[in-house]
């Protein structure tokens, strides 16, 4: 029996941002309290998240009912191993990100910076309420928080293309949004409960199976986030925001709450008896299969760094969706490790692309020869990214897409192992001639104005700190550390559904 503990914590850790963005308003003419504001909001909503830990590993569950909505239905919160996985990866990544932007916004004097910290700051709202949460309708109202927080950040530049980027944004995201809406409610006609239950909460004899198809295709297109093809375009299109952005997009937020919905829709709310039953499994890992190895091909194609690495984090997603998908310990194992792992090499993988544009100006990979000579330390962290998206050690995408394999012989399917390997070896054409160009191509290509003036150097110390940190951490996690220990233990209790998860 596993054990329920009441704690106002999942409710502090979200008013760390609340409060935060309400400040950062208030001291938005002053620079530096605004920015001091943003940090401490960001390090101590990681602080509260953190504290939950000891009660998820001791077997118990987390629970704040605010109030009831519905009958069966409550406002609130109930933390649980895999919510407290995405929690822990969003809100300690949003400290290195807050200290990334403020070297980046600074040194590119952006504009409207008051409005990029307060969006931010809601957008970590939505996205840690998404892992917080204890039902589908309670999850629906933070995602959709996410949604229109990040809009804003979208757009930000305000030209014609960002403007263009933030509407097809917004098309998409609220386009998926009514469709989420559609299943929740369908979920509840059905289940009388939107509950998330490890097992899940749907059984054989409660609809016919035409029902339980037409509710997971509400599902699959509800959870748009996700980006898995054909509803993918509106990510590349939303790299002409700022780097930090697409931090947030790819690696610390939006994405991530995607496909953590997708994972608690499998596993939480249809279970994988009822799946397998149903043959939903194999379907959606041939739509995630299909998307791995599409999107590495459009990557492939891609000159301007952020878009290759957009189409790249469309194919990294599908990784988890699969692994979910192919309902075998071993898979879903890989699928949850893909979360926290994914975002701290894409998001190391995004910060040196902002680097490398503060720094030289170069956005395009054919501008960047011979730039790893000149930035060693920023291309030394690329590589580390790069290695782990290609699932190749020391970086910890290794250890995830290593479940992954095991998960596709638990399954019998050696046609989705085929898959696998094909879209990592696809990882391997895209990234590896960018480690080349950088280290070993001419240096002819990063020469320009700027060596006039001493050079192409590395970007300002608080952009290259956190970069070099979540490089380190791409790497302690394929080793045995305190921190590598909390992930794999909250990853077994997960999947094995006791402790919370």
């Amino acid at each position: 029996m596993i054990g329920i503990t009441e704690s106002v914590q999942p409710l502090l850790a979200l008013l760390c941002p609340a409060l935060g963005s309400t400040l950062i308003l208030i001291y938005g003419k002053r620079p530096n309290v605004r920015e001091t504001w943003t940090l401490l909001a960001s390090l101590f909503q990681f602080l509260i998240v953190l504290s939950m830990v000891p009660t998820i590993l001791d077997g118990k569950r987390i629970v704040c009912h605010l109030f009831t909505m519905f009958p069966g239905i409550d406002f609130g919160f109930h933390v649980d191993a895999f919510g407290l996985l995405f929690a822990l990866t969003a809100s300690s990544l949003w400290i290195l990100v807050s200290i990334y932007s403020i070297g980046y916004m600074r040194a590119l004097k952006e504009h409207a910076q008051t409005r990029f910290y307060f969006c931010f700051a809601i957008a970590i709202l939505g996205a840690v309420g998404v892992a917080l949460s204890g039902n589908l309708v309670t999850m629906y109202i933070f995602y959709e928080i996410l949604t229109v927080s990040t809009y804003p950040l979208v757009a930000h530049e305000q030209s014609s293309e960002a403007l263009f980027a933030g509407r097809k944004y917004l098309v998409y995201l609220l386009t998926g949004g009514c469709f989420l809406l559609g299943a929740v409610a369908l979920t509840y006609s059905i289940a009388g409960t939107t509950d998330f239950r490890p097992g899940g909460i749907l059984t054989g004899t409660m609809a016919s199976r035409s029902m339980f198809i037409i509710l997971f295709i509400l599902f699959i297109i509800g959870f748009m986030k996700a980006a898995y093809m054909p509803f993918h375009s509106w990510l590349p299109t939303a790299m002409v925001a700022p780097t930090p952005v697409s931090a947030l997009l790819h690696a610390v937020a939006v994405v991530k709450a995607g496909v953590f919905g997708v994972v608690r829709t499998v596993a939480y709310i249809y279970g994988v008896d009822l799946m397998q039953e149903l043959g939903l499994g194999i379907l959606l890992a041939s739509f995630a299969g299909f998307t791995m190895i599409v999107a590495s091909l459009f990557a492939i194609a891609q000159d301007n760094l952020k878009r290759r690495l957009a189409y790249s984090t469309i194919s990294q997603l599908a990784y988890i969706v699969f692994g979910v998908a192919l309902l075998s310990p071993m898979g879903i194992t890989g699928a949850m490790l893909h979360i926290p792992f994914h975002g701290f090499m894409k998001i190391t993988l995004f910060l040196c692309a902002g680097s490398i544009l503060v720094a030289s100006g170069k956005k395009n990979i054919s501008e960047m020869a011979g730039i790893g000579r000149a930035m060693p330390v920023t291309m030394l962290a690329f590589t580390v990214g790069a290695l782990g998206m290609c699932g190749l050690p020391p970086a910890c995408g290794f250890i995830s897409k290593w479940y992954l394999g095991l998960g596709t012989l638990e399954t019998g399917h050696l046609l989705f192992l085929a898959v696998l390997l094909i879209s990592s070896l696809l990882d391997v054409v895209y990234f590896f001639p960018i480690l080349y160009a950088a280290f070993f191509g001419s240096p002819e290509g990063v020469k320009s104005s700027l060596e006039k003036e001493g050079g192409i150097k590395e970007a300002p110390l608080a952009m290259v700190v956190p970069l070099s940190i979540t490089a380190l951490f791409s790497i302690l996690f394929c080793f045995p550390n305190p921190v590598t220990d909390i992930i794999l233990r909250l990853v077994r209790m997960a999947v094995s559904g006791g402790g919370g998860g």
